[in-house]
C-alpha cells in the first residue's frame, strides 16, 4: 500500500477514536508508527473495542466533546497535526430519529467546529472528514451513487451527512484557496461496515453476537433488506491512501471520495447469516417481518470508480474473506479476552496477507 511509511512518526489526530472505525483506524495507525491523538467522548457501548483493547496506553486519549467548539479548537491547535481524521458522529440512524438536535448539532456543526479549527492551523496537513453514504438522497438505485449525485436525506442521520457535506465544500471554497493553503481537506463516504469488535445496538453482527453468545435466538429485523457488506478495514485503507494524496496531489484538494465494496457483496441479510454459519456453528436466528415504525432503506450502493481510477484504490476482500474476518474475531475475542490487542493486530496481519496475496 502507499501509504505503509507515509505515517511513521507522523502525528495524527482522530476524532471519534473511542468508536467502532475509530479504534481501527488507530490500532492500524499505531502500527505504522504514528503518534496518534484522540478526540472523542467515552465509548458509546459495553464492551467497547477501545476498552477492551485498553488502546488508551497507546495513544493520546483525549475526552472532548466536538460541539465544544472552543475545547475541540484548542486540541487540534496544540497537537500541530500532520494528518486529521474526522470521525466522530452520532451513528444511529433510529436515535437520530429519537433526538433530532443533538444529532445534527454532533453530525453537522460538529463538523464545522472540526473546519473551523483548521482553519486556524498554520502548518501542512492533510485531513479527511468523514460523513456517510448515506448523504445522498437515497430513491434506492439498483445502481451506485456517484460524487456527483444529489445530496440530502430523508430522516435526521441522513439529513445531517448532507448537510455535513455542503459544510465542507463551503468551509473549502471559502477558507482554503487550492493555490495557497497549507491544509488540504477531503471528504470520504462510506456505508455501514462490519467488523470484530462492533458492539452497537441496532446493527445485525452485534445483535446476533450477543444473542449467540447467551444462547439464544438471533432476531432479524430486516432478513430480506439488501447490503453492501463491507468490512472496517476496507474503507479505512481508503481514508489513508486519500490523506497521503492529498499532501502530495493538489488536484485532490476539495474532492469527495466514495470507498464502497465490490458489487458482488450485495446480500440480504439472510445470505449473510447463511455465510456465518459456515465461520460459526451451533447458531440459529428467528425472521421478523413486523411493520416497522421508522422506514429504514432497503438497498443503498456506492460507486467507488472514482477512488479506483484517481487513488489507485479498490476493495480487496470478497464476501466470504469478508465474513470469516469478522467472525474470526469475535470467536478469539470470546476465547482470550484479555488478549483482544493482539486480536485485533493479527486481523489487521491477515486482511494485509490477502491484500498481497491477491497483488
Amino acid at each position: 500500500m502507499v501509504f505503509q511509511e507515509a505515517y511513521r512518526n507522523k502525528t495524527v489526530v482522530i476524532t471519534g477514536h473511542t468508536g467502532f472505525k475509530g479504534t481501527w483506524l488507530a490500532v492500524w495507525l499505531r502500527s505504522l508508527g504514528a503518534n496518534v491523538v484522540g478526540i472523542a467522548l467515552d465509548p458509546p457501548t459495553e464492551p467497547a473495542h477501545f476498552h477492551v483493547m485498553d488502546l488508551k496506553n497507546n495513544i493520546r486519549d483525549l475526552r472532548i466533546d466536538i460541539r465544544d467548539r472552543t475545547a475541540l479548537e484548542s486540541a487540534i491547535i496544540y497537537a500541530e497535526p500532520d494528518f486529521v481524521f474526522h470521525l466522530a458522529a452520532q451513528a444511529l440512524v433510529r436515535l437520530s430519529h429519537d433526538d433530532p438536535i443533538d444529532t445534527w448539532n454532533t453530525n453537522t456543526l460538529g463538523t464545522i467546529h472540526v473546519l473551523d479549527a483548521l482553519r486556524k492551523l498554520k502548518k501542512k496537513c492533510a485531513a479527511v472528514i468523514i460523513t456517510s453514504d448515506k448523504c445522498y438522497d437515497n430513491l434506492e438505485w439498483c445502481w451506485g451513487y456517484r460524487e456527483t449525485d444529489m445530496l440530502g436525506g430523508v430522516d435526521p442521520y441522513s439529513a445531517s451527512k448532507g448537510a455535513a457535506e455542503l459544510a465542507i465544500r463551503s468551509y473549502i471554497k471559502s477558507y482554503f484557496p487550492s493555490k495557497t493553503s497549507q491544509v488540504r481537506i477531503a471528504s470520504a463516504r462510506a456505508g455501514n461496515v462490519i467488523g470484530g469488535g462492533d458492539w452497537a445496538a441496532d446493527r445485525i453482527i452485534p445483535d446476533c453476537v450477543k444473542a449467540w453468545s447467551s444462547g439464544n435466538f438471533a432476531e432479524l429485523r430486516n432478513p430480506l433488506s439488501t447490503r453492501p457488506w463491507q468490512h472496517v478495514l476496507e474503507p479505512l485503507s481508503g481514508y489513508l491512501t486519500l490523506a497521503v494524496g492529498l499532501l502530495e496531489r493538489n488536484a485532490l484538494h476539495g474532492e469527495p471520495f466514495n470507498f464502497g465494496p465490490n458489487i458482488k457483496q450485495d446480500k440480504n441479510v439472510i445470505s449473510l447469516m447463511e455465510e456465518i454459519k459456515k465461520n460459526i456453528t451451533n447458531i440459529s436466528w428467528l425472521k421478523k417481518f413486523k411493520k416497522q415504525k421508522i422506514k429504514e432503506s432497503k438497498l443503498l450502493k456506492l460507486n467507488s470508480s472514482k477512488a479506483k481510477k484517481i487513488l489507485k484504490w479498490k476493495p480487496i476482500l470478497n464476501f466470504s474473506e469478508t465474513v470469516k474476518l469478522t467472525t474470526n474475531w469475535y470467536e478469539d475475542f470470546f476465547k482470550s479476552k484479555n488478549k483482544v490487542y493482539n486480536i485485533s493486530i493479527k486481523t489487521l496481519e491477515n486482511y494485509l496477507l490477502i491484500i498481497n496475496k491477491k497483488k
